[in-house]
């Protein structure tokens, strides 16, 4: 009886020391995972980084930054930080709250006068903390920057007709264009512009000697991963470098695997490096507050996943509960390159991954992997089949949708007019001017001189951009007509540009 009960107790012991057992050597796990996961997301090059209490415990470059030349992903390569780039612009607002410069419930118009909304109340009552996230009120105007290369005066110039969405706090919509206000602020309350403030204050204390702020320095900084677009069919395109710094305080920073390794230790460390705090400890704690509400919907697939009772947004973190204990995230995606970044502050772990294919949702195992074998030491999840079989649903069924859009045509239409009637230009109060001209059979769309679409007859007056453009992206373009015939408007990419006399 003595040994059965000493059998039984043994048995339980070993269910409960399982999850350790099979995390002995969780470096060998993880770098296990990413190399079969590239191989099955097929993604060229990818650098995967983990810290655990101000400790380097998993660093790895993998594959190439560019398929044609196989250059190999190395410790200095760059790749983009994307919206990852929010919570760096957060910690310089921090650093000015430290000195005393601004306060988070200062009114944006007290630091920035020129700033404008179509709300005059939203306007009024916007705090520098609203600005950060994504709860004010005002609708996302993401297509400013993706139609044009203007500059950040003029793109927040349009933003101001944007309109309000929901009231003052009342809602969520994620809005980049917030972040671009927030750069301007770091410039006008601190006298150096927000790139030059981030590179002094933040990346010099933590020896990021590679990273980029300027997203038009980064060619010629060298050695930078090629983006790359995954079409429907499977097919890898390379995409060219997004270089919209108009909006740069919202996703445009670059940096290399060398550098995260330095930004994850002031991570677990509560905003120290190296001895030296960059932010008060009452700073550094604000920023991952929970400060706003992220409706189910406007949350991660991964949700599904993780099953979390709640989500939240800091200041540049989303954030939810997983496996009872507070996580921080945020992904990064700018045309071609993505990111993740995670930080769980009870176990002083955190993660950064970078990779050059657009929609990489490796990324995501990567995290909660890292997560499950540091954190908590449990090796007992599949993460990357996981991910594949959800992400493969979205897959699926963009698939349908275009094949519901193919069978929806309407065969053996003719345009109204001639292909030289719906030649012209187009504006639109808040995206600036689209030109219209006749390519072969087809149209050109040529929006401000920066994104151009070549078009081909859909049906009727209907036109659909081919996939040869910046964004690899099919859209419609619908031509309206007047009364007397005569075209009058363009629908595209979900807003209406009126036509202008010529």
């Amino acid at each position: 009886m003595a040994r059965s009960r000493y059998l039984l107790c043994l048995f339980h012991l070993l269910l409960i020391a399982l999850p350790a057992l099979r995390a002995q050597n969780p470096g060998e796990s993880l770098d296990a995972m990413v190399r079969k996961g590239m191989a099955d997301w097929k993604i060229p090059g990818m650098v995967t980084a983990v810290v655990q209490d101000g400790e380097v415990v998993f660093s790895n470059a993998y594959g190439v930054s560019n398929l044609r030349s196989e250059a190999a992903v190395d410790r200095q390569t760059l790749f983009n930080m994307g919206s990852t780039t929010k919570a760096v612009v957060c910690m310089a607002l921090g650093i000015l709250v430290d000195r005393g410069q601004l306060q988070w419930e200062d009114k944006v118009y007290r630091h920035l006068p020129e700033f404008q909304l179509s709300d005059p109340y939203i306007r009024e009552e916007a705090r520098i903390k609203d600005l950060l996230t994504h709860n004010l009120g005002i609708s996302q105007a993401d297509l400013i920057w993706f139609a044009d290369s203007t500059s950040t005066t003029e793109a927040l110039a349009r933003f101001a007709r944007a309109e309000k969405a929901y009231p003052t706090r009342g809602g969520y919509q994620y809005n980049n264009l917030m972040y671009a206000v927030a750069g301007e602020v770091v410039h006008a309350v601190s006298g150096k512009h927000w790139t030059r403030f981030v590179q002094d204050e933040i990346f010099a204390p933590l020896e990021m000697d590679r990273t980029v702020a300027m997203a038009r320095e980064v060619q010629s900084a060298g050695n930078c991963a090629t983006p790359y677009y995954k079409d429907l069919d499977g097919s890898i395109h390379p995409v060219p470098l997004n270089q919209s710094d108009q909006i740069g305080a919202a996703g445009m920073i670059y940096t290399c695997l060398e550098d995260v390794e330095h930004y994850l230790q002031m991570l677990t460390s509560n905003g120290a490096y190296k001895g030296k705090q960059l932010l008060s400890r009452q700073t550094f704690d604000y920023l991952f507050k929970p400060h706003a509400f992220v409706p189910e919907r406007d949350f991660y697939p991964t949700r599904q996943l993780t099953a979390p009772q709640w989500h939240t947004y800091g200041l540049g973190w989303f954030q939810h509960d997983y496996r009872g204990q507070k996580l921080d995230f945020h992904t990064g995606s700018i045309t071609g390159l993505v990111a993740i970044a995670g930080v769980m502050h009870h176990a002083k772990t955190a993660v950064y991954v970078m990779a050059n294919l657009d929609h990489a949702e490796l990324r995501h195992a990567i995290l909660y992997k890292a997560m499950d074998l540091w954190a908590f030491q449990d090796d007992s999840r599949d993460w990357n089949s996981e991910i594949q079989n959800l992400y493969g649903w979205v897959r699926i069924q963009a698939q349908e949708q275009d094949r519901k859009i193919q069978e929806a045509r309407l065969p053996d239409t003719r345009t109204t007019l001639p292909l030289t009637a719906y030649a012209g230009r187009y504006t639109h109060p808040m995206l600036g001017t689209l030109e219209v001209r006749p390519d072969g059979e087809g149209l050109l769309l040529d929006f401000n001189g920066y994104a151009r679409f070549q078009a081909t007859h859909w049906h009727y007056d209907t036109f659909r951009t081919t996939p040869e453009n910046r964004y690899r992206m099919k859209q419609f373009a619908q031509f309206l007509m007047d009364p007397q015939g005569q075209v009058r408007a363009v629908e595209f990419l979900g807003e209406t540009l009126e036509r202008k006399p010529d």
